[in-house]
């Protein structure tokens, strides 16, 4: 029995990718030096954000600082994850053993992307109300609401996901199990990026093109914004270059994802997805760096975005 007629019944079945043909190295080794990279951006950021501020005072921070933040540990606690990931898989030229170490970087993994999934395109549509109906979406005391829907609603998926098997090597990291859990990586991570990258792209557009008509029509009647819609204009402003840099990070990957659906993706596309895909660090460190220029912030004033019961 050749290798074609084999039945997988796991991805511990599929050959590791990139042994056969000689890009082993070329995929995981761009993919290392961009995790760790990532890692270190998102480490300085979170030093940066608390360095001169208290942490008891977190919550008092604008809604894009906090984001700030909050992107930050999801980065530092995906690329921690894939970082074992694909050091073990380089080391050992083999998917990750035992199985239950696969399943964790698995795990880590789908929670840690889909929370920033979810979390871009909760700052997606809060800069459009902002903008568009001059509402600011309330994330309750201690940002309990965001909180739940982006770390607990991931956390249930993906527990599910792991009780019913469907984690496990995807033949060049640990993922959704490339022969058992085909059905759920399209379900939980295919369909949902695609559908989120494209409506985050259509708010991001609608919220900047509102924001220059804007300021041109006030420029051209009264000549200054009104210190409110200065306000608003900016905190706006500071949510989209969170969508923009979601953008930059997962484009590929969702690609990557429909592709696959219909035809094998070709080898230029997977070696995109291993770069951007492991940069999400680098990119909100200059998310990080844009706000904190533009946002003046003292000890007293925590803020001076528009809030709602917070800053925005």
């Amino acid at each position: 029995m050749n290798q074609s007629e084999i039945v997988k019944t796991s991805g511990y079945d599929l050959p590791v990718y990139g042994v056969d043909n000689g890009q082993f190295l070329i995929i995981h080794v761009p993919a290392l030096v961009c995790i760790f990279l990532s890692l270190i951006c998102a480490t300085s950021v979170l030093v940066l954000s608390f360095k001169k501020r208290r942490k008891q005072t977190f919550f008092t921070w604008s809604k894009s600082e906090r984001f700030v933040v909050y992107m930050a540990i999801c980065d530092g606690m995906f690329n921690i994850a894939h970082s074992f990931d694909h050091l073990h898989i380089v080391l050992s030229r083999n998917h990750v053993h035992p199985k239950e170490l696969c399943e964790l970087y698995a795990f880590m993994l789908v929670e840690f992307i889909t929370a920033q999934n979810l979390m871009v395109n909760v700052v997606a549509i809060n800069a459009f109300l902002l903008i568009y109906f001059n509402k600011n979406i309330s994330f309750g005391k201690y940002d309990w609401k965001i909180l739940i829907w982006i770390f607990g609603v991931p956390f249930i998926g993906v527990t599910s996901a792991a009780i019913s098997g469907q984690l496990g090597p995807a033949g060049a990291f640990c993922y959704f199990d490339g022969v058992k859990g085909v059905v759920a990586n399209i379900c939980f991570t295919t369909v949902p990026l695609t559908l989120i990258l494209v409506i985050n792209t259509v708010l991001y557009l609608l919220t900047w093109t509102r924001i220059r008509s804007d300021s041109r029509r006030i420029k051209k009647t009264i000549g200054q914004k009104s210190l409110t819609m200065r306000m608003a204009h900016n905190a706006a402003r500071n949510m989209t270059f969170f969508v923009a840099a979601f953008f930059v990070q997962w484009w590929a990957f969702a690609i990557y994802g429909v592709w696959a659906l219909v035809d094998d993706v070709p080898q230029i596309l997977f070696q995109l997805v291993t770069i951007f895909n492991n940069l999400g660090g680098v990119v909100n460190l200059g998310v990080y760096m844009f706000i904190r220029k533009h946002t003046h912030v003292s000890p007293q004033n925590p803020s001076k975005d528009i809030t709602g019961e917070t800053p925005a």
